[in-house]
């Protein structure tokens, strides 16, 4: 079975930003690692200045634990202080992926900077990109100094709306990696070009590592 990821997009709204964190680091990140299943948590803070601000990223055993009795039990179990912090969230949006690749070795546990790309494109030209992935872009990604991990998913579902149905998180030494050389070669190839032409959605975030819960 395929390991998981639930990939969690926030804003805090109305409620004051040191008691968002406060809650996410204290009460909700750590309930969730009660659950079997729940690897590790990771926040992380946008580097790009695009919104949503924050990202969790929840390691699972496989994508199913959302369906799990213990994490379904969570929301019996709310505090008043979950209920006041959800109603006010300013944005959330969440996505359940299995993991159909890993390639590279961490650069640490949890990397510093994370980009993450996702992005839908036709049924016809998934094959073209999973060849990409594989043949070219990944081999040049790892080519490039600082650049450690690459893990690619695809969506099982969105909870929030629809997602981009594939995922590829890569864990860099951090951010002055994405101005090394290699990478814009390796963003700068004919094959490159074709695939982000035929996305029919494509989502491009930087992010560094903003906390590590129940470390």
């Amino acid at each position: 079975m395929s390991a998981g990821l639930f990939y969690v997009y926030t804003e805090p709204g109305t409620t004051d930003e040191a008691e968002f964190h406060d809650w996410y680091d204290n009460e909700h990140g750590p309930a969730r690692l009660t659950v079997p299943g729940f690897r590790s948590v990771l926040r992380y803070r946008a580097l790009d200045e695009q919104k949503p601000t924050w990202l969790a990223l929840y390691e699972l055993d496989h994508p199913e634990v959302i369906d799990s009795p213990g994490y379904q039990a969570l929301a019996g179990q709310a505090s008043d202080r979950d209920k006041a912090v959800f109603t006010a969230l300013g944005a959330l949006e969440r996505r359940v992926y299995e993991q159909i690749s890993e390639d590279g070795s961490p650069v640490g546990r949890p990397a510093p900077v994370i980009l993450s790309v996702s992005l839908s494109v036709p049924a016809e030209s998934e094959a073209d990109l999973a060849a990409w992935y594989t043949e070219e872009h990944i081999p040049m990604l790892l080519e490039v100094p600082g650049w450690r991990r690459i893990r690619r998913y695809r969506l099982v579902r969105g909870l929030d709306g629809p997602g981009p149905d594939f995922l590829s998180l890569h864990e860099l030494a951090g951010p002055e990696v994405l101005e090394e050389p290699g990478y814009r070669a390796a963003i700068s190839t004919p094959w490159r070009d074709r695939v982000v032409a035929s996305a029919l959605r494509r989502e491009r975030r930087e992010f560094g590592l903003l906390s590590v819960i129940g470390a």
